[in-house]
């Protein structure tokens, strides 16, 4: 007699399979995004390099088409992005300088066991000389990836990076030319307490209201499946859902760190929903991530036919948290 699944069990997986058939019916999926999500979370891990048959494989559940996958892969490689290796007739993809700094900064934020400790000193940029209409967007995208805010058309203000590593990312991705336009500045210790300039600098530089309520949707989205997987094995999904499941969550959670300069909590309003997003995601991640693994090992391969094996980094996120007690 064939076991049959708890109750618990089946409601998972439901939640899960609904959540798969409400993606792959978007009018237009962002194919080129989830590539880049795929490759920060799973690739990376293991080298940082696949094969294109492989990633077309891998994303062959969430009804990507193998021309839409080709298509932004290929888009990329023009922008830079990524480039690829030739083995025989087959060819593996790897992302770039450029594309791997992106990637390490943004890990930093999704995988980080604490939110930075803020100095009470803004970073800022400011642009001098001339520089036309092309120029200045270069500037913004740049920044944008780096999580910089902007106060009029001529400052760029962060609460915590680090200056010399922002310009030279500008020069890693070909910018050089633009750094005599661009003076850095740390401002003087504001002292203990928080000033209304600061509060000001906040609400001119970043849209936290929008922000804050795509961190709330967040939750709401996610909550069902951690509070399904609390009652249930680890067994309770099958490893591609597991998988589909996690590319999804890292893939939502990034897009929001992309707007989110990770303010210190004394510059943020009260009960601010990223906090509450950030634990969410760590536990659903840590519960998905054992199933996930196990279908990466069958199915992600290089071009050569071999089957790279996972990085400690992979082991070492949320490392040094316990995501079982952390409230959600």
């Amino acid at each position: 007699m064939a076991l049959r699944r708890p109750l618990f069990a089946i409601h998972v997986i439901d939640l899960i399979q609904k959540h798969l058939a409400e993606f792959r019916q978007q009018s237009r999926i962002k194919a080129g995004s989830l590539i880049i999500s795929v490759f920060g979370d799973a690739v990376l891990p293991r080298g940082g390099r696949i094969w294109l048959g492989s990633l077309i494989g891998l994303l062959e559940p969430l009804e990507l088409s193998d021309r839409l996958i080709r298509t932004s892969i290929f888009r990329l490689v023009k922008d830079e992005w990524m480039y690829s290796e030739a083995i025989g007739r087959r060819a593996d993809y790897m992302l770039t300088p450029a594309g791997q700094r992106r990637f390490e900064e943004t890990a930093r934020h999704i995988y980080a066991s604490n939110a930075p400790i803020w100095d009470r000193r803004w970073r800022l940029i400011l642009t001098v000389g001339e520089l036309d209409t092309k120029q200045r967007e270069r500037l913004r995208r740049a920044f944008f990836w780096q999580g910089f805010g902007v106060v009029g058309s001529d400052c760029f203000v962060h609460p915590s990076t680090d200056l010399a590593t922002a310009l030279d990312a500008l020069m890693t991705e070909g910018m050089s030319d633009l750094l005599k336009h661009l003076m850095p500045l740390l401002a003087a210790d504001a002292g203990s307490d928080l000033s209304a300039s600061d509060a000001d600098m906040v609400q001119r530089a970043w849209n936290l209201e929008q922000l804050g309520a795509s961190y709330s949707d967040f939750v709401v989205r996610y909550s069902p499946f951690l509070e399904k997987l609390r009652h249930v094995a680890n067994n309770a999904i099958d490893d591609k859902s597991a998988f589909l499941m996690r590319i999804l969550l890292i893939h939502d959670y990034r897009r929001l760190l992309l707007r989110d300069p990770e303010l210190p909590d004394v510059l943020l309003p009260a009960n601010w929903p990223g906090q509450k997003a950030r634990l969410l995601c760590k536990e659903l991640y840590r519960r998905l991530l054992a199933p996930s693994e196990r279908h990466i090992d069958l199915h992600m391969k290089l071009a050569n036919g071999t089957t790279p094996g996972a990085l400690p980094m992979l082991a070492e996120r949320f490392q040094n948290e316990d995501p079982l007690s952390s409230p959600v």
